[in-house]
């Protein structure tokens, strides 16, 4: 039985979906090695404060979770598409959501093109665009982030080889795909770039801008 929430208050929500950057984990100089950043430094605890009291910032970010695709290392519970419906059910209503997806399907052993990581990032949109989960059984509201590409590479070389020059690609693939839905894409790359510690993860300066960034591409989507 499909669940209607009527509009009965003005704050607005936005839920962040996304993967470790979203999490907050620390660029790491070797593996196991690295911590989290505490909640107002990562990049949608400084939207939140950004956007001030007025809107609620829900973070849902996983280590590794991926667009569309099963992880046989890490698990089937890293599949974004697995568990967006249950995150949309869980946080509801939510007038927008942030996916930020796209950096663990670069990994060698899931074999993704560019292509392919758009054409999953567009479909996680489409079920946010197909649900009830927004005020009065509306849908919310959809952002793509494009994750910035791949910095120098340390201990992670390995683990994602050739994943450099595809997440080049990225930005023009996101568009390529979100255009037909007319899905709005912003590119965390035109403002920030990965940590050169170990080339996937983002400092707390980037953090800073990117939060600070997505700011008025957000509030222009709430008040549309």
């Amino acid at each position: 039985m499909e669940m209607v929430i009527a509009e009965e208050n003005p704050m607005k929500t936005v839920m962040v979906y996304g993967d470790s950057n979203s999490w907050g984990a620390e660029p790491q100089p070797e593996r196991g090695v690295g911590g989290r950043f505490a909640p107002d430094v990562r990049w949608p605890g400084v939207l939140q404060k950004a956007l001030g009291p007025g809107v609620q910032v829900i973070a849902e970010g996983l280590n590794g979770r991926t667009t569309c695709v099963d992880d046989p290392v890490e698990g089937h519970h890293k599949n974004g598409a697995r568990f967006l419906q249950v995150a949309l059910e869980t946080h509801m209503p939510l007038d927008l959501v942030i996916i930020k997806l796209g950096t663990n399907d670069l990994k060698a052993r899931l074999s993704m093109q560019a292509g392919d990581i758009a054409d999953g990032a567009v479909r996680l949109a489409e079920i946010v665009l197909g649900s009830a989960a927004g005020p009065e059984g509306r849908a919310p509201k959809v952002l793509l982030v494009v994750p910035a590409p791949i910095s120098k590479l340390g201990w992670l070389t390995e683990m994602f080889e050739g994943g450099t020059e595809k997440s080049r690609k990225l930005g023009k693939e996101f568009a390529r795909a979100a255009a037909p839905r007319g899905i709005p894409v912003f590119e965390a790359g035109s403002v920030i770039t990965s940590s050169e510690v170990d080339g996937i993860h983002l400092d707390a300066d980037a953090h800073r801008t990117l939060g600070e960034a997505l700011a008025g591409r957000v509030r222009d989507l709430l008040a549309d």
